[in-house]
């Protein structure tokens, strides 16, 4: 007789994203020798990148998580309502899974599909999430979707929820955001886009969101540092280097930076750059949006039924984004 153990059923794991080292130097060399010096966000997020930022959503300055968080609490029945069950729910940027399975009962989907850049963090996650949920069918998908969402065939045919919670999109300019958000349309397949989004509001409160009193933010951005040696091979000392966040009033956006204490030069096998002191390195962008100006987003990239939910200090706002009748 087969145990129940057995008969337990496994999630399917496709892994899309393949590290390639040469390609991933050549893109960090080129954004290092750039005439502003520059690092994709990706790159913050190594093993203890995505530790510490799990910190940083702790810590009382950083409104977002527990903010969105309030917002699915509050309305997640009025959003399920408008959602047919039994739709395939695609969450981008999985890591944990935490935001999308404590939806499962509310949204009943039919299928989850996990996606992330990281695989180990995916097995782990599903493996577990499986055991809760066993008659739930799971996918996890292993992509780097930030140039191009493409799914595999093995997310399913007919309508899918496209799940981004925690404003990520702000990771994105205006226009890259577009792009992503057409992308997202077609990814659906005729069902819809579910999206958190970060809003204008106080300059104060942006900032110390993303410069905290105890410096969680402030390690975070410099292990980008680290990350950056391991994976070039280059000599970034990081106590050479301070973190700077600053609200771009212009282009609605706060701004990551690090800034040289000192002029220095960082070697890389065939490469090098020199920082002049307080020389700066642009390692992230978080735009945020008024709600119109989010709305008007959507429609022009191809959603005609957008409904939103706000937090009462309009912090922040939960989009549902379908291409109606």
């Amino acid at each position: 007789m087969a145990s129940t153990a057995s008969r337990m059923p496994v999630p399917q794991f496709v892994p899309l994203h393949h590290d390639k080292a040469a390609a991933v130097r050549t893109e960090l060399a080129a954004g290092l020798q750039a005439s502003a010096a520059r690092t994709s966000p990706k790159y913050l997020y190594d093993t203890l990148g995505s530790r510490l930022f799990d910190a940083i959503t702790a810590l009382p300055e950083y409104y977002l998580t527990r903010t969105e968080a309030a917002i699915f609490a509050r309305h997640g029945a009025e959003m399920a309502a408008l959602v047919p069950a039994g739709l395939t729910l695609v969450d981008l940027g999985a890591g944990s899974c935490d935001k999308a399975a404590r939806l499962f009962d509310l949204l009943r989907p039919a299928r989850y599909v996990a996606v992330d850049i990281s695989m180990d963090m995916l097995r782990d996650a599903l493996t577990a999430l499986q055991r809760q949920y066993p008659a739930l069918d799971m996918v996890g998908v292993g992509l780097d979707f930030s140039t191009q969402l493409s799914l595999p065939a093995q997310a399913g045919e007919g309508p899918r929820l496209v799940f981004y919670p925690g404003s990520s999109i702000g990771n994105f300019t205006p226009k890259e955001a577009l792009v992503f958000l057409r992308q997202a349309r077609q990814a659906a397949q005729g069902g819809g886009l579910l999206i958190g989004v970060d809003l204008v509001k106080p300059i104060a409160v942006l900032e110390a969101a993303y410069d905290d009193a105890l410096g969680v933010t402030a390690a975070f951005n410099r292990n980008l540092l680290r990350h950056i040696n391991h994976l070039l091979g280059s000599d970034f000392e990081v106590t050479h280097w301070r973190h700077r966040a600053h609200f771009n009033v212009q282009d609605a956006r706060i701004e990551m930076h690090l800034q040289a204490l000192q002029d220095l030069t960082v070697r890389w096998p065939g490469g090098q750059r020199h920082f002049g002191k307080g020389e700066r390195i642009h390692t992230e962008n978080s735009c945020k949006y008024t709600p119109s100006q989010f709305e008007a987003l959507l429609r022009e990239a191809g959603f005609s039924e957008i409904t939103q939910w706000r937090d009462e200090r309009d912090w922040f706002a939960v989009f549902l984004a379908r291409e109606g009748g």
